[in-house]
């Protein structure tokens, strides 16, 4: 291969990059069964703290942020380099939940839009292991129009005042900074008036609830902002410019939910949810592996994951060469959402009753697992939104008609009750 990095006072390619953490890895991971991993439960404090142990593990050994620059504590090297890293660390236990939203969506956003000193401090503590990111963006009164926001940022003397409310927060319990999407200006419309900030989760004023969900699971949170109290150094681009700073984050939360994004600390499956169902040992559990049908069932659904990770490699070379445009991610993350949705009823067909009925034979959790099912089609945006951008943004179709488009966001009308 022809790229090379430099490993202290040594040029190194891609190759001898991989050799060197081949040996580091097997000296300093724990190791693990790639096809039987253990899994993080996100809605535990102890597994964002085992992550964390290992993430300081990576970067003492210097495979940490391997994609980020290294002025702000990452190698600086080309994506190449860290494929070769995520084929070597499959057999070891990694980081893998604080991928997203830490260093896919919020690291990547501050590294696009922040300020030197927002990169130089939060990046690089994220990148030690220090610090967890996660995004405030989704309001209970919102739904997917993320531009509504109607969580307020009014300005007193040198000081900004937030008062407002945010959902649906993706493990923001764990977190130590959020990027938080706030209105600064209500007299223009409503792209306009928006403003990111860089908040931190335990300063006053900020109370934080856990979300239970009927699976069960606790792992987003609302958060509820009471004349919290912020600087101009927490501002993320230019203020009344949020939008451009809200947008280049869904560029990077689309490829991430994906799994498109450089800059993921290691791969694979964080959570047994991200597995892909094994249809054919499902088939045999339930007596139907001779069945033509199951077959054909499972055929398509193993079918459509190998698609999609083509689909990855094709669409991330695209955007890195200019031939497709950065809001070619939202085709990973709709074919994402749709894959995932296909293989969890797959699952649920091909066991059918046994699925949703505890008689002890270990099928129930395909059931379970079936109320998540829809979790990919509302990450980042609902699926319904995916298709808008792909139509009017990748195939230039018209945009849809919007009754407050150009309308200062104080005229707009909205529910009272």
């Amino acid at each position: 291969m022809t790229e090379t990095a430099t490993a202290g006072e040594k040029t190194e390619t891609v190759d001898e990059f991989a050799a060197r953490a081949r040996t580091w890895l097997a000296d300093n991971m724990p190791p693990i069964d790639p096809d039987d991993p253990p899994f993080s439960v996100r809605a535990e404090a102890a597994s964002w703290e085992r992550a964390k142990e290992l993430q300081k593990r990576l970067y003492e050994g210097g495979f940490a942020g391997i994609c980020f620059p290294r002025e702000y504590g990452g190698l600086g090297l080309d994506y190449a380099y860290q494929r070769a890293f995520d084929a070597e660390c499959r057999a070891y236990e990694m980081p893998l939940i604080l991928n997203t939203p830490s260093f896919t969506i919020c690291s990547a956003t501050i590294l696009d839009m922040g300020s030197e000193e927002q990169k130089r401090a939060r990046i690089s503590a994220a990148i030690r292991g220090e610090e967890i990111l996660v995004q405030l963006l989704s309001e209970p009164n919102g739904g997917s129009d993320l531009a509504g926001v109607i969580t307020r940022a009014d300005r007193h003397g040198d000081r900004w005042i937030i008062n407002g409310a945010k959902t649906w927060s993706t493990s923001a319990f764990a977190g130590d900074y959020g990027l938080m999407l706030a209105r600064t200006d209500w007299t223009v419309p409503k792209h306009q008036g928006l403003t990111m900030f860089l908040v931190p989760l335990d300063a006053p004023g900020i109370t934080m609830r856990r979300i239970k969900e009927v699976n069960g699971n606790e792992e987003f949170c609302e958060e509820f902002f009471d004349g919290l109290e912020l600087g101009d150094d927490a501002v993320v681009g230019e203020v009344n410019d949020g939008w451009t700073v809200a947008s280049r984050q869904l560029f990077h939360e689309r490829r991430a939910v994906g799994g498109g994004s450089e800059f993921a600390s290691g791969t694979g499956a964080e959570n047994a949810s991200e597995m892909p169902p094994n249809h054919v040992a499902l088939a045999e559990a339930t007596g139907q592996g001779d069945d033509p049908r199951v077959q054909d069932l499972a055929g398509r659904a193993l079918v459509r994951r190998l698609v999609k990770d083509h689909l990855i490699e094709h669409v991330f070379r695209g955007v890195s060469d200019g031939s497709l445009p950065p809001t070619s991610g939202t085709l990973i993350r709709l074919f994402h959402a749709e894959t995932t949705e296909l293989e969890i009823d797959t699952a649920l067909t091909i066991a059918g009753t046994a699925g949703v009925v505890d008689d002890g034979n270990g099928l129930l959790d395909v059931g379970v697992r079936y109320l998540s099912r829809q979790t990919g089609s509302l990450g980042g945006g609902t699926s319904e939104m995916a298709r808008n951008v792909i139509g009017e943004r990748i195939l230039g179709f018209p945009r849809e008609f919007a009754a407050d488009r150009g309308v200062p966001f104080n005229e707009v009308k909205r529910n009272k009750s």
